[in-house]
């Protein structure tokens, strides 16, 4: 991502105007309340501690640390802190905020400003890889017209955050004013996270994920915690929730490349030989500049030396081959992707019941911006007879509206071994990898967490399931089941249960 510095902004202490933009009476009452609440400000949090606490944890785990950030509204600062950002710059209408804000936190970029303001905006220098907008998005005179003028900030990569009070609270939340256990406020825009996904869509963002937390927003000597761990997240009851987070990205935009981008398709094999020179000779030349690079795990058919063996027979393709010290695909595919040299990084299982003349299609969503992750499935076209047994297809039914439901985005087939991501995606993957550790026997899951954990737009291209022509299934339906169930409740702990 980008370090670039930002053009200076005039920081008096005077409310920021432009001459053409001047502030709105509404705008005006909003500055002159948050004036005159500002010195009260952190007793106000320290009144609802375990709220903010919560809330900024998962705003943490949206946000990995050192990322540069930009938030609008940003109050003292304390949220925008707590994201350990590389560069962290906030704008908020009210001095005597931003003013707290100074003093409490030196190494942030802190500004008196109208985010709403387009000429203002022209001012500073992005691009970020964040803007949060927490709250401030009850306040907003034209919430469309912000979404907007924040294009300017982002990239293809930027991520768009909006954090809000659930419409459903209103009443709960003006009785809490009313008894003086919550900071009071104006008259907010009350918009659900359908709301807010549809302005951000009118202002060209694309929705790339919703979430519901809090269910009981007080500590209550336990209870709160428990019960926002363990139920607020259940379907249903979730929508119940205090906190809507939406996460969105710009709209690609993307012109024809000047030069398509050069790929490496990963063929992990074992026990495969019959499937080798097939998984060359089919695959289409769909980039200028191809690697095909079979990591091998041990066989006892000869894989091995059949991967050499069509390496030399076919000097014209650029063939690597690879061997496995651990076992498993997973390990296979990141010693693959380790050593792999494309822009963009594919999985082409060597049983070929996904056809390698699709590939081509995965590589063009990928590179048109459709999607950041492109998953394949095979539950949308008619399978061939012999392809997936029936106990089989309806377990993967199964899991897929479960890691749906944990992913926030829509999963048809998880186990398709076919993956396509940028390298640069991959080694942020790699990069936070920590969170979720060495857990995925699989190596599908551990790309499929680490895209949704880095909110990349996750897309389905169907494929047609066909029937090998070589070898014998490598699945074992009760053993793999097993930790597939062990799958969904790593993943409730870590993505939903935390």
């Amino acid at each position: 991502m980008n370090d670039l510095a930002m053009t200076d902004i005039p920081t008096t202490d005077t409310p920021m105007t432009v001459a053409s933009h001047p502030l709105s009476p509404r705008q005006e009452r909003v500055r002159a309340l948050f004036d005159s609440v500002a010195a009260e400000r952190s007793a106000w949090i320290a009144r609802n501690q375990y709220f903010y606490d919560a809330d900024r944890a998962y705003m943490r785990f949206l946000i990995p640390a050192g990322s540069n950030v930009l938030e609008i509204g940003c109050g003292d600062g304390q949220l925008l802190a707590s994201l350990a950002p590389r560069r962290g710059v906030g704008l908020d209408l009210s001095p005597a905020m931003i003013q707290i804000a100074r003093a409490q936190n030196p190494g942030l970029e802190l500004h008196v400003a109208n985010a709403e303001d387009p000429d203002l905006l022209k001012t500073i220098t992005g691009p970020f890889d964040y803007i949060v907008v927490s709250d401030t998005i009850g306040l907003i005179e034209d919430v469309e017209a912000l979404f907007r003028v924040l294009h300017r900030l982002t990239t293809p990569d930027t991520r768009l955050i909006v954090a809000y009070y659930s419409h459903l609270w209103e009443p709960g939340l003006l009785l809490a004013e009313m008894l003086r256990q919550k900071m009071p406020q104006v008259q907010q825009n009350w918009l659900s996270t359908t709301d807010i996904a549809g302005l951000m869509a009118l202002a060209d963002f694309e929705l790339v994920r919703k979430e519901w937390r809090l269910l009981l927003p007080r500590r209550m000597l336990g209870l709160g915690p428990l019960i926002n761990r363990f139920i607020a997240p259940l379907p249903l009851i979730r929508a119940l929730c205090l906190r809507n987070y939406v996460v969105a990205r710009p709209r690609p935009a993307v012109p024809p490349p000047k030069a398509l981008p050069s790929v490496t398709v990963l063929v992990p094999c074992r026990n495969e030989k019959g499937n080798i020179e097939n998984a060359v000779t089919r695959l289409p030349r769909f980039a200028p500049d191809m690697e095909i690079l079979f990591v091998e795990g041990h066989s006892s058919d000869g894989t091995y030396e059949e991967c050499e063996r069509v390496r030399a027979a076919y000097p014209a393709r650029d063939i690597k081959v690879l061997r496995q010290e651990g076992k498993g695909k997973g390990d296979a595919v990141r010693k693959g992707f380790a050593a792999a040299r494309g822009d963009v990084l594919m999985i082409l299982d060597a049983d070929l019941t996904v056809p390698p003349e699709t590939l081509p299609r995965f590589y063009e969503a990928l590179v048109c911006g459709r999607g950041e992750f492109i998953n394949g499935t095979r539950m949308v076209y008619p399978k061939e007879a012999a392809a997936m047994r029936f106990l089989n297809a309806i377990a993967n039914r199964g899991f897929a509206i479960v890691f749906s439901y944990l992913l926030n985005q829509r999963f048809t087939d998880t186990l398709c071994g076919t993956k396509v991501l940028w390298r640069r995606d991959y080694e942020r993957i790699v990069a936070n990898r920590g969170y979720f550790g060495d857990f995925d026997p699989f190596g599908d899951f551990d790309l499929i967490f680490g895209a949704a954990k880095l909110n990349l737009r996750i897309i389905e291209v169907p494929i047609r399931y066909m029937d090998r022509s070589h070898g014998e299934t490598q699945i074992s339906r009760f053993s793999h089941g097993w930790l597939l169930a062990r799958m969904v409740l790593f993943a409730w702990h870590k993505l939903k249960a935390f």
